[in-house]
């Protein structure tokens, strides 16, 4: 019993602030519910609410099927929305949304799909949006507007499709040249420019609050570059790339510091299967190299040359590894370290299987301190000449 009034008074605020309706068509009182009080019949239905006699919706009935116009209307009596339907329930044909008496919504469908061209209004019936869609329901095209009427977005196709509304023949490079276009925020302030070429996108730049550059992307055919800036407007990342089928592949990544100083960079070379990083650098905030690490493939093998710096410029170090699985390595050949003058002043001797087996260490003159044959225990002992 408990269980059963919890339950009542839980479905009490859902009856009390329903919206009880009655239909008529024609004068004649018919239940939209009960499809014995609408078999065979054809006109306009037109519901009303129960408590206060307005006008809800309307609806056509085609001989007992739900088809044709479709109207909802506001507590006030105002149209809201509009539509019409076809046999299947679907929407089809031209559909309208007001917000009061002001137009915000215009859109053609077909069976339920969106083609053609659909405009949104502003609240001061100003051109908000209009977007093209083909006939399987793809946007094509976009153009967006402030409420003062100024370009806010833009995306192009592959011919003008947005005309009265939007001139983009001219502002996606239809016309023979180049389309540039100015975009621009709700408060007027300019927010970047695109670039088209017959619908294709060359180039963007977007711009922060303080009108420095934000993001700035730049594409051909073959490939383009995208980067990235600090708040000042400095550059901060660079990414390069070319195109293979559908897919970007990157072959270029630089970083930069606020001061404007590149600071690391990586290069890529596109293989059938990979797509191999052959070269790293990084560099030290006065300009300085700081390392480099050179990459190989022999085969399935992939080997890696690394060079250090000192901050004036100096070799600190070379040496060799070979790159065994995804994160292991093996060191290779003869790894040197120089002193800040630039000075040998260690040697290590690898075998083929990365095991170290002869150390030298030497002074700031180059005379060796110490020639050691190490051992696989790390035993060590003067190495023999």
């Amino acid at each position: 019993m408990r269980r059963f009034l919890l339950l009542a008074l839980c479905a009490i605020p859902t009856l009390a602030f329903a919206r009880l309706e009655t239909c008529d068509i024609a004068g004649e009182s018919v239940n939209p519910s009960n499809g014995h009080t609408t078999a065979g019949k054809t006109g306009l239905m037109r519901c009303r609410d129960r408590e206060t006699g307005q006008l809800v919706r309307e609806q056509e009935i085609r001989n007992g099927v739900f088809m044709g116009v479709v109207r909802y209307y506001s507590d006030k009596g105002e149209l809201q929305r509009e539509h019409s339907v076809n046999e299947r329930g679907n929407r089809d044909g031209v559909a309208r949304e007001f917000a009061g008496r002001q137009l915000v919504l215009e859109e053609t469908l077909r069976n339920g799909t969106r083609v053609g061209l659909v405009r949104r209004w502003h609240a001061n019936g100003q051109l908000l949006r209009v977007a093209s869609y083909s006939d399987d329901g793809r946007e094509q095209a976009v153009a967006e507007y402030t409420a003062q009427g100024k370009l806010r977005e833009l995306r192009c196709a592959a011919q003008p499709v947005l005309g009265p509304h939007a001139d983009d023949a001219a502002w996606c490079g239809h016309q023979g040249a180049a389309g540039t276009v100015t975009l621009h925020a709700e408060d007027g302030r300019v927010t970047g420019s695109v670039v088209h070429e017959r619908g294709e996108r060359r180039r963007s730049e977007s711009l922060g609050p303080n009108g420095k550059p934000r993001e700035q992307t730049e594409m051909t055919a073959e490939g383009g570059t995208e980067r990235s800036f600090y708040e000042t407007g400095v550059k901060r990342r660079e990414r390069q790339w070319v195109t293979s089928g559908r897919h970007r592949v990157t072959t270029l990544e630089r970083e930069y510091h606020e001061s404007g100083t590149l600071t690391r960079e990586r290069q890529w070379k596109p293989g059938e299967r990979t797509n191999d990083l052959v070269l790293e650098q990084q560099w030290y905030l006065n300009g300085q190299l700081r390392t480099k690490q050179a990459y190989e493939r022999h085969g399935e093998q992939l080997a890696r040359q690394e060079t250090r710096f000192h901050d004036n410029g100096r070799l600190s170090f070379e040496g060799r590894w070979l790159l065994v699985g995804r994160y292991d390595e093996q060191p290779r050949g003869v790894h040197r370290s120089f002193d800040p003058e630039g000075i040998l002043r260690l040697e290590r001797f690898y075998d083929e299987r990365g095991r170290i087996t002869r150390e030298r260490t030497l002074d700031e003159a180059g005379k060796v301190l110490r020639d050691d044959a190490v051992f696989e225990d790390g035993s060590r002992k003067a190495f023999a000449k």
